[in-house]
């Protein structure tokens, strides 16, 4: 089997050494090359037609943004973005993904002992994924980690033992969104269509913290819908979106006719937190068949048995299909285990949304 090429461009010799280092640990992956600015990246690629190329944000001569719309309209290629955990750095980052980058990493930090073997193992599991993933550019649009327990939902919330009851009744609609690799970019896509009388929505995507915070922002200033990164004891009301803090679980409650938003800081359930079975779990239990469930792009499982739950409970529930997503892991185990009544495109997908949201 022929190893995947990988190309590391950052301006830091440290941090490229580091990174050879890393991902020379995996016998399935190779480092062909290095190079420390964009102009010397681009006579490397063509010398060395690498598989996948680690990006630095912040370069001399060229920024790493820049360089990428380069890449991806000259030469598409799966790239990933290693990028400043900053707030600067978040809003780089975003911007890249919205190019075509399939996904990216924080700065590896030397001064924390004992964490570069977990960060190496996350480097690793992107650049593989990234190998595999459909690469878009924005123009084309416009046409965990392994050591650790995979944990249920089980772990953060309960599944309930019988069908709840309630003295009110709700017609409100809720809408939950899950996501991953390649999500920010589809969230948005839906977003986007989504009508200021929209009912509420609560998503979770798998998202650093600070790089929640400048997502929310990114989607409220692109959506009719005013967007939020949620807050514990918010009130879920039509209009508005829910956007799930990094490193901590989003969980729909209800108390009377009125649905809420409480954050959880619970152990990573599916090697996540936020987790999307969490989210889908407490919808299904909360919401029942007044909510609507949708899984978009995204490696792993996380969600689809979450997703199941949602439509034992009577929701109806949509995946995106594998040929619209980067990567159809999450959405391809939700079809797989008969947790969506369908598959749509992600053109698609906000329509659909409206006309269930209507009937």
């Amino acid at each position: 089997m022929d190893k995947t090429k990988v190309l590391i461009v950052d301006d830091s010799a440290l941090v490229r050494q580091m990174l050879t280092e890393m991902i020379s640990q995996d016998p399935q992956l190779e480092v062909v090359g290095v190079a420390q600015d964009p102009y010397v990246a681009r006579e490397k690629i063509k010398k060395l037609n690498p598989d996948v190329l680690t990006l630095d944000v912040e370069m001399p001569h060229m920024d790493g943004i820049t360089f990428l719309r380069n890449v991806m309209r000259l030469r598409p290629m799966p790239v990933v973005m290693v990028s400043t955990l900053t707030e600067q750095g978040a809003d780089v980052t975003l911007e890249a993904l919205e190019i075509g980058a399939v996904d990216f990493v924080t700065k590896p930090k030397v001064d924390i002992a004992g964490k570069l073997q977990d960060y190496a193992d996350e480097l690793i599991q992107k650049i593989k994924v990234a190998a595999t993933a459909r690469v878009r550019s924005r123009a084309d649009q416009l046409l965990g980690k392994a050591p650790d327990p995979k944990l249920s939902a089980d772990a953060v919330l309960q599944k309930a033992g019988h069908k709840q009851t309630t003295t009110l009744r709700t017609t409100d609609r809720i809408i939950a969104i899950g996501a991953s690799t390649g999500g920010t970019e589809a969230i948005r896509e839906v977003l986007e269509h989504m009508p200021a009388d929209s009912p509420g929505i609560v998503i979770t995507q798998h998202i650093p913290p600070k790089f929640s915070t400048s997502f929310a922002m990114r989607m409220n200033s692109i959506s009719a819908m005013t967007v939020y990164e949620a807050e514990d004891g918010m009130q879920i009301v039509p209009g508005h979106a829910y956007i799930a803090p990094g490193d901590r679980h989003l969980i729909v409650e209800r108390s009377g006719a009125r649905y809420y938003c409480r954050l959880n800081d619970g152990p990573p359930v599916n090697r996540h937190r936020p987790s999307v079975d969490v989210l889908f779990r407490s919808v299904a239990q909360s919401v029942g068949p007044n909510a609507i469930g949708v899984i978009l792009t995204g490696m792993g499982d996380d969600g689809a048995r979450g997703m199941l739950e949602m439509k034992q409970a009577g929701a109806p529930t949509v995946a995106q299909d594998e040929a619209s997503s980067v990567v159809w892991g999450m959405p391809g185990e939700a079809v797989k285990l008969g947790a969506a009544d369908g598959q749509l495109p992600l053109g698609k997908i906000a329509g659909k949304l409206i006309s269930l949201a209507r009937s």
